[in-house]
């Protein structure tokens, strides 16, 4: 097992910022990048969910690595761990050996979400054989079912991939089964990190013991969550819960315009617009900017959304 430094804080999982025609805008990594850390996010999680890393070609998504990897070499202070992909082991190890090359912090594996393992073992075994053409890079499985279809406990297939893989590092656990979270943290001691994927319910997971989470509103909401974990470790739940509700408030409103690309509508009130989302995923009608700004304001969090 490699030694590395945890990722103990808040990791935003980064959109992919996009002109209408759906072309990458490569020049706003920079300034991306600088927001997150000006806004004491200490990790950024890119080509995921959120920056829609299945609809992003190879070339595309390993251009993108490089800007962020340019700025971490540069000095900057927010790690960056690449999710590499999911569907071929050869195209993840690819992308795993060029991040390594580049200089990132860690890269992730996604379940593969067509052809998907039957057991734990054998999704084990797909992960190790990517992670082992990295061996000096920390490896985390970024389990997330709801998208890939593949939701088999996580207990299990940390048994499984303890046993093969040395730079294993954890997972990016998006899902709400607390029970069988808390059984992956504790596993061996605490050997591996769990860091915790789901925004609107990050005060459970903290109570059960995380320290670290990727989410996708630390882009432009992390004030929020660094006052909810500072009220937490203070002690002060009754603040903590205040502050988790007003994250619910806030992510409700991604329902009501349209779900995932409505976070772009929070970047560009954040000050920093990223464009609208590639097809197949829907992007909410410009006109609705307007009413999703009066919306916003009457949250009453305006010095709680990330500022350049």
């Amino acid at each position: 097992m490699i030694k590395a430094e945890r990722f103990e804080g808040l990791v935003a999982a980064p959109f992919t910022p996009m002109d209408k025609s759906g072309n990458i805008k490569y020049d706003t990594i920079g300034p991306y990048y600088d927001l997150l850390e000006k806004n004491g996010v200490i990790g950024a999680f890119i080509n995921g969910s959120t920056g829609e890393g299945p609809s992003l070609t190879q070339k595309e998504k390993q251009r993108q690595a490089e800007g962020w990897a340019e700025r971490l070499k540069a000095g900057g202070k927010v790690r960056v761990i690449n999710l590499v992909g999911g569907t071929s082991y050869r195209e993840c190890i690819e992308n795993a050996i060029f991040s390594s090359e580049l200089g990132l912090s860690a890269i992730a594996i996604l379940a593969p979400y067509y052809y998907k393992p039957s057991s734990p073992g054998q999704l084990a075994e797909f992960c190790a054989r990517i992670g082992e053409s990295v061996p000096g890079m920390p490896v985390y499985f970024y389990h997330i079912p709801v998208l890939t279809g593949v939701g088999m406990p996580m207990y299990g297939f940390i048994e499984k991939i303890s046993g093969m893989l040395p730079n294993f590092a954890g997972i990016k656990y998006t899902q709400e089964d607390l029970m069988d979270f808390m059984k992956c943290l504790n596993y061996d001691g605490g050997r591996y990190e769990m860091l915790w994927g789901r925004d609107e319910c990050l005060l459970p997971a903290l109570a059960a013991g995380c320290r670290g989470a990727v989410g996708s509103t630390y882009n432009y909401a992390a004030p929020l969550y660094m006052k909810l974990i500072e009220a937490f470790n203070a002690g002060d739940l009754v603040e903590a819960r205040r502050l988790q509700q007003m994250s619910v408030k806030m992510i409700d409103l991604l329902g009501k315009y349209g779900g995932m690309a409505v976070g772009k509508f929070f970047m560009k009130y954040a000050s920093l617009d990223c464009g609208e989302c590639r097809m197949p995923v829907t992007n909410p009608a410009a006109e609705l900017y307007t009413e999703f700004v009066e919306d916003v304001r009457k949250l009453g969090m305006d010095d709680l959304f990330s500022k350049f």
